[in-house]
């Protein structure tokens, strides 16, 4: 069975947010979350608008307020217990991070033309169908504007990754602890940048950021930059 309407987010990173409610000294696209480029990749923020697609906690979102002097930073999710987290973490960085309880993909049609930068660090990108969410997040960026994200480049079992644009359902729980499946898009290289080119980006790069050895539950990391034309 997979639930679409039970908030699966509601156990992510509590344990976490319990102890540690500073804001992150460094941003990583990595899986591993440790080394590999960070901010940079989204070029000077300064006084950019900018939006974080299923921003859980908003320690990333955060870190870019913080650190990058954009002028503000959305941090979007669907999850009530994310956005509930990230409001205790740092709803003192308001106004210029603005935190958002939402639908991604009716947030970004709400916004045509709006954004400079989009970016996902294993986000609404892994759990949105692709064909729907990128196009969106291409309409929502101004001309010129960039979308960055990261995802898994293979299965954290070592399976490949999809050669066709197809999901797999993950274990997942519910609010109760009850086991349940949530939807995760795994996909190749070259679909992903299909689908970015049918979306209308353009300046499609994508790099393997290669995983750490000797770790256990692991997995290259798939970094993904383009442009609205």
């Amino acid at each position: 069975m997979t639930t679409t309407s039970t908030d699966l987010w509601h156990h992510y990173g509590r344990t976490r947010a319990a102890t540690d409610h500073a804001v992150p000294e460094t941003f990583s696209w990595s899986w591993s979350q440790d080394g590999g480029p960070g901010a940079e990749v989204l070029g000077d923020l300064t006084g950019l608008f900018v939006g974080d697609l299923g921003a859980g906690s908003a320690r990333h979102a955060a870190h870019l307020v913080a650190r990058h002097q954009p002028a503000r930073v959305v941090a979007v999710d669907a999850s009530a217990a994310q956005h509930a987290m990230a409001t205790g973490l740092y709803s003192d960085l308001a106004p210029r991070l603005h935190l958002v309880h939402a639908d991604v993909l009716e947030h970004l049609r709400a916004m045509h033309g709006s954004y400079d930068v989009l970016y996902s660090v294993f986000g609404a990108v892994d759990f949105t169908d692709p064909r729907d969410l990128l196009p969106a997040a291409g309409a929502a960026l101004r001309p010129g504007g960039r979308l960055v994200f990261s995802t898994l480049a293979h299965y954290l079992n070592g399976e490949p990754a999809e050669t066709d644009v197809v999901h797999a359902d993950i274990l997942a729980k519910t609010p109760d602890g009850s086991p349940t499946t949530m939807r995760r898009w795994v996909l190749q290289e070259h679909l992903w940048a299909k689908l970015l080119d049918v979306a209308g980006l353009s300046d499609i790069t994508v790099d393997v950021l290669p995983a750490p050895g000797g770790r256990q539950r692991t997995a290259d990391t798939l970094l993904v930059t383009a442009s609205r034309k």
